[in-house]
């Protein structure tokens, strides 16, 4: 016992363990940053050139290992393909075959520039009615909620102004500046409204531009809250008057050509 103790009281022993404790904490440190660094991470690839505005299923998408140290020094890679699935190519630019996705140029159906009149129903139209800062109530009616339509006209024999719910759940498609460009998606949050865009029945598509012609009738959008949008009811006319008086001003064109 005394010999161990004048063994490991000795300076050259107890340095000798200290290297030796140092080289084996440098050897498993450095092993072990390098296994973290190649560990393989499945991350998701382009199997084919994938054009603007494509939409990508899980048939275009491959899988491939690569270095975990790549997936963390990039901040835009996308290695989860619940972030691809389902989501558009950036109407800027392709992804080359083989290539990697990242979210600088995979977007949400909704950011796309023309949303509006993507993947449009037969027997439904694009309406745009024209918004600024105070019908938009200071940019606060967003995409992909539900609000009315109201409207205001004249009554033509008591000269009174009739004011009614023309148009009830209705949703909105999107909203634009007068650039075209998308408020209130891809970023773009402080521009100032000039249309805003819903998808109708061509009936009701007929009656809103017809309202638009007809001296001393606005359309007023006003929005509601978020239990309306979630229970949605169908798009219908609320006001047969208003709707009445609107297409007594109108005239129907026979479009037959012979």
């Amino acid at each position: 016992m005394a010999d161990i103790k004048k063994f490991l009281g000795n300076k050259n022993t107890v340095t000798i363990f200290c290297v030796i404790l140092g080289i084996l904490v440098l050897y498993f440190g450095y092993n072990f940053r390098v296994n973290k660094a190649t560990d393989p991470v499945r991350i998701p690839y382009a199997k084919s050139t994938l054009t603007k505005k494509t939409k990508i299923t899980a048939e275009l998408i491959g899988y491939t290992n690569v270095p975990k140290s790549l997936v963390s020094t990039s901040k835009t890679l996308l290695t989860n393909d619940k972030n691809i699935i389902g989501k558009y190519v950036s109407y800027a630019t392709p992804i080359p075959a083989n290539s990697y996705f990242y979210s600088d140029v995979v977007m949400e159906e909704e950011a796309m520039p023309d949303y509006a009149f993507m993947n449009m129903a037969d027997g439904y139209t694009v309406y745009s009615l024209k918004v600024n800062m105070n019908t938009t109530y200071a940019n606060k009616i967003f995409p992909n909620t539900y609000i009315d339509l109201y409207a205001t006209a004249t009554d033509p024999s008591t000269k009174k102004l009739m004011f009614a719910r023309l148009i009830e759940s209705i949703k909105v498609k999107s909203v634009k500046d007068d650039r075209g460009r998308s408020l209130l998606e891809a970023g773009v949050n402080n521009g100032t409204p000039s249309a805003m865009l819903f998808e109708v029945p061509n009936d009701l598509f007929t009656l809103l531009k017809q309202a638009e012609y007809v001296d001393g009738v606005e359309i007023i959008p006003v929005p509601r809250n978020a239990s309306y949008t979630a229970s949605a009811g169908s798009t219908q006319v609320d006001n047969d008057t208003i709707k009445h008086y609107v297409e007594s001003q109108c005239i129907e064109v026979d479009s037959n050509f012979d």
